[in-house]
C-alpha cells in the first residue's frame, strides 16, 4: 500500500514516493500527482524540460497491499518513456 490516506489527501504522499524514485534515476525530472474523483485514479505528470508524460495509477493499485513493486515498475517504465520522447 503506497498510502493509507484516501483520495486527494493521498496525493502528497504519492508525490514524495514518485519524486524519490524519479530523482534517483534522473534528478532533473519533475513530478506532480493529483487525484481525479471521476475516474478514481491518480494522475502522475512527469516532466523534464519541454517533455511531459502523463499517466494514471488506479486507486486499487495505490491502496492494495503488495502492489508497491508493480507501481514502482510502472513508474520506472514511464520514466524511460519520457526519455524516449522526441
Amino acid at each position: 500500500m503506497l498510502s493509507d490516506k484516501r483520495g486527494e489527501r493521498a496525493s502528497p504522499e504519492l508525490a514524495v514516493w514518485a519524486q524519490n524514485i524519479a530523482r534517483s534515476v534522473d534528478p532533473a525530472i519533475d513530478v506532480d500527482v493529483i487525484f481525479e474523483d471521476d475516474s478514481n485514479t491518480f494522475i502522475i505528470r512527469l516532466g523534464k524540460g519541454a517533455r511531459v508524460l502523463i499517466f494514471r495509477l488506479s486507486a486499487s493499485q495505490v491502496y492494495t497491499d503488495g502492489r508497491e513493486a508493480e507501481c514502482e515498475r510502472t513508474l520506472q517504465r514511464k520514466i524511460k518513456d519520457l526519455w524516449n520522447l522526441i
